[in-house]
């Protein structure tokens, strides 16, 4: 048997364990105490016209640090204030049109009761998060949402675990209640993540990855099959547009068409590629999401779509590398 320290296998799941059941159990407590005042809470920040501004000391701090990171990334415009910063001149970041929500499990953390007269007496609201409805913080706030937990999962009672993980499921439920309140949509979060694989799927359109002018590969109607091969060997698209009155799409013909016509050992002889294209081609229009042509791809099972204006002219292509390249897929 694995020994790990003092522990043997078996002991250090039950450990494990032991841990994950007593911090689920605290947050399956916070949503059985939840009531009126984080209704009022949620209505405090939707109705704030300045910012929310998040503070905690040493682990609450960290929570404290993640809630604000989240808020702001739902929809909520937040940011995370050590308070002992607060007290030497960070403070003057906050204004009266904000609001100060303050996490401390016992209450009487020291450097957020000092910066609390300060945030009241310039009209900023105040919202505590506490482990003590009694506690100093929470007869100061206008608010006081209670994240108190039976016991701490750490074996000593020491270390917080059980109430750092409810109170960042409190500010996590706050987040999602205002993004929900608010509306907000894939897309709004994908403004806010633009380097995220969210934000290039809801953000990138086939005009940002297409190929244009000269890279488009494209023969006219008329073209004879050796025309359309060599533009086809020549673009490296692995197909060609074939094109009407000027650019107007009337099909495709890909290099997938030409093994396949060889293989039936057609005579290709003076045909012209008006009678081997594929009439009709599936395209996109250039406004349209990259990720919708990835989808289209996928779909209907090709790797190349031609992109055409209003009035079904051709103004570029892109493949699934070119997808790939742009990591919309």
């Amino acid at each position: 048997m694995v020994r790990l320290g003092n522990l043997d296998g078996a002991q250090a799941l039950a450990a494990g364990r032991r841990v994950l059941e007593i911090e689920a159990q605290a947050v399956h407590d916070l949503a059985d105490r939840l009531d009126e005042s984080f209704v009022s809470a949620a209505e405090m920040i939707f109705a704030c016209t300045g910012r929310i501004v998040v503070s905690g000391m040493g682990k609450s701090g960290h929570i404290a640090r993640k809630i604000a990171s989240t808020l702001a990334s739902t929809g909520t415009p937040a940011f995370f204030v050590h308070p002992a910063e607060a007290s030497h001149g960070d403070l003057g970041m906050m204004t009266r049109e904000d609001v100060l929500i303050a996490l401390s499990n016992s209450g009487e953390n020291s450097e957020l009761l000092m910066i609390v007269p300060l945030v009241k007496r310039m009209g900023g609201k105040l919202i505590a998060m506490t482990g003590n409805p009694m506690s100093s913080l929470a007869r100061q706030a206008d608010l006081h949402l209670d994240a108190r937990v039976a016991e701490e999962a750490c074996s000593l009672g020491l270390a917080p675990t059980a109430s750092t993980t409810a109170a960042l499921a409190m500010g996590d439920a706050l987040a999602v209640t205002l993004l929900e309140a608010r509306g907000f949509r894939k897309e709004d979060f994908a403004r806010s993540h633009p380097g995220g694989s969210l934000g290039r799927r809801l953000l990138t359109h086939v005009r940002d990855v297409m190929r244009t002018g000269e890279a488009v590969p494209s023969v006219p109607d008329t073209a004879t099959l050796s025309a359309a091969v060599i533009e086809v060997s020549r673009k490296g698209m692995g197909m060609t547009a074939v094109t009407r009155d000027g650019n107007r799409v009337v099909g495709i013909f890909t290099d997938g068409d030409l093994r396949r016509m060889l293989e039936s050992g057609a005579d290709l002889r003076g045909l012209g590629i008006a009678k081997l294209m594929k009439a009709d081609p599936r395209c996109v229009g250039p406004d349209q999401l990259a990720a919708e042509a990835a989808d289209l791809m996928e779909q209907f099972k090709i790797s190349q779509l031609l992109v055409v204006g209003a009035n079904h002219e051709l103004v570029g292509a892109l493949n699934m590398h070119d997808l790939m390249q742009a990591k919309v897929i």
